[in-house]
């Protein structure tokens, strides 16, 4: 597998039936109904509905770092070397969790991991849409005294009815803190809702982002600034928002015009496949020739928030398995 980086994958769409099934079990919890329920969705929300269900099996500490020690460990196995993980607060707060327990369980399993696998990790606090700006206020507040910790905060959950401008305040409020900023823009709502993500929020990266096409000044945006896109091909699939079919998919549109587009696993527990799997099926499908894999490789890691060393790092690295492939390096072939 190509040597990269994760940068759109929640930590609660990675929990697996067995999983679910431990922890119901452990936390004297009845078995969520549904558990086995996995794509096609009809709709965003259906998948939601099913994934909200699930999680309520989260309860401790512990729940959480075997959550993310479970996701790192596949991670890894598919090729991963450095991932950016969101995690939904106020998906478990709101359930009576402690913020403590689902902070330094995800915190201390990403420290763990590098220790294990040698990978480099950022966890992204994500707002989610539908409980409002004042609710997502309130969290990022809340998770101040784990500042020092904290890559950055995202924007998630359903979209349309929910634009990126009503979340102004508290992103103003994270850049004064330093943190970084991306929002789920573009997935079911229009182009709209990307350029307000950019231009009202400040995003940094756009996760999704596949409607941007349907803007040629946007495409022309994204290109000259080279916005980051992370795309999930199988996600989109799933929740009908691209397709039919892989083929179909317009990942393959977004690097013939030049943008910064790279894949992802969003909620692969969910949506049939974790990163290699993903790859693997877009080569398969036709949607992505094998000698463009190594250029999504590159863009994930030009896409992270990484120092210029663990940059220059993780590119050396994508040059070598090239090399190792006798194939071009992508690092240096022209987009």
């Amino acid at each position: 597998m190509w040597p990269t980086a994760e940068l759109h994958v929640h930590l609660e769409g990675t929990l697996e039936p067995p999983l679910i099934r431990t922890l119901a079990q452990r936390n004297g919890l009845p078995v969520p109904a549904g558990i086995d329920d996995r794509a096609p969705y009809p709709d965003l929300q259906a998948f939601l509905d099913v994934y909200y269900a699930n999680l309520d099996v989260l309860r401790t500490e512990r729940d959480f770092a075997e959550l993310t020690t479970a996701y790192l460990d596949r991670a890894a196995a598919a090729g991963v070397r450095h991932a950016e993980v969101f995690v939904d607060p106020q998906s478990h707060t709101d359930r009576g969790v402690p913020l403590a327990a689902v902070l330094n369980g995800v915190l201390g399993a990403l420290d763990a991991a590098r220790d294990r696998h040698g990978l480099t990790t950022g966890l992204i606090v994500c707002f989610l849409r539908h409980l409002g700006p004042e609710a997502a206020a309130d969290t990022l507040e809340a998770v101040l005294p784990w500042r020092d910790r904290l890559l950055g905060v995202g924007l998630d959950s359903a979209e349309v009815g929910y634009p990126p401008s009503l979340f102004r305040t508290v992103f103003a409020r994270a850049a004064e803190l330093g943190l970084r900023r991306v929002a789920h823009a573009g997935e079911e709502a229009g182009p709209d809702y990307v350029w307000e993500a950019l231009d009202v929020l400040g995003a940094e990266r756009i996760d999704h982002g596949n409607r941007a096409l349907e803007d040629a000044e946007l495409v022309a945006v994204l290109r000259e600034r080279q916005v980051p896109l992370t795309v999930c091909p199988l996600s989109n699939l799933a929740l009908r928002t691209a397709g039919p079919d892989l083929a179909d998919h317009p990942l393959s549109v977004m690097l013939d015009e030049g943008l910064l587009a790279s894949v992802h696993s969003d909620d692969p527990a969910y949506f049939g496949g974790y990163l290699d799997d993903t790859l693997r099926a877009l080569a398969v499908a036709g949607a992505v020739p094998e000698s463009v894999l190594g250029r999504l490789a590159v863009n994930a890691v030009r896409s992270a928030f990484v120092t210029d060393a663990r940059r220059t790092e993780l590119l050396d690295a994508i040059s070598a398995h090239a090399a190792g492939l006798g194939l071009p390096d992508p690092v240096r072939v022209p987009a």
